[in-house]
């Protein structure tokens, strides 16, 4: 199974609504080139969202 990583995304690949709240950057979680979760406006927030994701996918 494919390890689920953290993309960041900035400027005009930010989702409109984040922009709008003045965020300029922000974090997807990607398996396989695929976004699986996100977007996340912190990277401490999709870290954990990562390896929550992991540790679900080991129990699996």
């Amino acid at each position: 199974m494919a390890k689920v990583q953290i993309m960041s995304v900035i400027g005009s690949a930010v989702p409109a609504s984040l922009r709008e709240l003045g965020l300029l950057a922000c974090w997807y979680l990607v398996r396989d080139g695929v976004p699986v979760s996100g977007p996340f406006t912190s990277l401490p927030a999709a870290k954990a969202s990562s390896q929550s994701l992991d540790l679900h996918a080991l129990s699996a």
